[in-house]
């Protein structure tokens, strides 16, 4: 039995939903719980417990993340009304990563796992392409009518002392629906701050892409705060570290984006992100292969996996099937969350655990041992398809060989 690795100062461990969450308990008993000494404050942010508080839970886990500074995050689920009868539900309760981002007010960044047998479907793409994604406002944050007939709508914008600004939206001549957006400038300049930040540290180009053709008022200011904020704060930074920061329409930056190599960061508006996250993701492999991390303005970081909680894996396990679920992204969830710790901490040993871990990972992927949706487009000889806690199994084996 090797010595365990300690820790100082405890991670915020948030437990999740369904298939993930068992995911979640195999990977601690197997990948974890063996080799560190693990400190966490853990909130349950499953559904049934979401309910039974009120959603009090996921207020609470936010919280903890600013006071402790690094939090791990299980994948959980944003009720329908389909959940809601499934989870005899008072209320269909909003997404626990949109309440914590709210909270936190940090930017999402996502990229790619890279490992070898595992082509991207953009043949010309060599490096991850990291997405960076503003996490407030827009649509997830918009009100939302119904228009049942003629009739005008307008914007109306009412000051404290009672003035009035009015924008028409549209004079409708037949029923219709309507959406009111809206955004902050103390989070648009939180989000530029921290992708500015965020290349810095990573030493990555980085581009930022909105519609200020179409937009002229909302999306404009976007742009101009970004460049205010550049040129301000971080010309001379860039310069200095051989780094560059890039503005385009969103339609050029897609095509811009199809076309090159990768290797850079590329910051998106709420929904741009949500929806280009998952096709990056796709195109380097499976939406299973990809590190999130949120990252606050006064560095707190949340970490978790970019996927759901597989739901439909999730009913077969509940009928006592073995599934070939991939754990990788929420393995780099917690291997993140431990780097960070250490980092802060000034553990060398706990940074190299997490570096260990991802590694034996990789290495077990790219031996051949791999989860189902894995083995379907691997272009390697002689691959493995195993189930879930097969493959976990395989990666502690190296994992125990890499620490010793």
């Amino acid at each position: 039995m090797m010595e365990k690795i300690m820790m100082k100062t405890p991670l915020v461990e948030m437990d999740g939903d369904e298939m993930t969450r068992i995911l979640w308990k195999m990977i601690k008993d197997e990948l974890i719980l063996p080799f560190v000494d693990l400190k966490t404050e853990y909130y349950d942010l499953g559904l049934e417990y979401r309910e039974k508080t009120n959603d009090q839970v996921t207020i609470d886990s936010a919280e903890a993340t600013k006071k402790y500074g690094v939090a791990v995050k299980c994948a959980t689920i944003t009720p329908n009304a389909a959940r809601m009868t499934e989870y005899n539900l008072s209320k269909m309760w909003k997404s626990p990563n949109g309440t914590i981002r709210a909270i936190l007010d940090g930017t999402v960044f996502r990229a790619p796992i890279i490992v070898k047998g595992i082509e991207p479907m953009v043949k010309n793409w060599k490096k991850p392409i990291t997405i960076a994604r503003h996490a407030y406002g827009d649509v997830y944050k918009a009100s939302e009518m119904k228009i049942p007939g003629a009739g005008k709508v307008e914007l109306v914008y009412t000051a404290e002392d009672g003035s009035e600004q009015r924008e028409l939206v549209h004079t409708f001549q037949s029923a219709g629906v309507v959406q009111g957006q809206h955004n902050l400038e103390p989070s648009i300049e939180s989000f530029a701050r921290c992708c500015f930040n965020y290349a810095l540290d990573t030493k990555q180009d980085i581009w930022f892409a909105t519609k200020d053709t179409i937009s002229k008022k909302y999306d404009h200011t976007f742009k101009d705060i970004f460049q205010e904020i550049f040129d301000q704060e971080y010309a001379e930074r860039f310069k200095e570290a051989g780094i560059t920061y890039f503005y385009t329409l969103i339609d050029d930056a897609v095509a811009r984006v199809i076309r090159s190599e990768g290797g850079y960061i590329w910051a998106c508006k709420n929904y741009d992100g949500d929806v280009m996250s998952d096709m990056v993701a796709t195109a380097f492999g499976s939406l299973a292969m990809m590190t999130s991390v949120l990252v606050s303005p006064d560095g707190n970081y949340e970490y978790e996996a970019a996927h759901g909680t597989v739901q439909r894996h999730y009913y077969q396990y509940l009928e006592g099937k073995k599934t070939s679920t991939n754990p990788v992204a929420t393995i780099f969830a917690w291997s993140g969350a431990f780097r960070k710790r250490g980092e802060l901490d000034g553990l060398a040993d706990l940074v190299r655990y997490a570096d260990c871990l991802e590694a034996a990972t990789i290495k077990t992927i790219e031996e051949g041992t791999m989860t189902g949706d894995l083995a379907s487009i691997s272009t390697l000889e002689n691959v493995k398809k195993v189930d879930s806690e097969t493959f976990i199994a395989a990666i502690r084996e190296n994992l125990t060989e890499m620490l010793a």
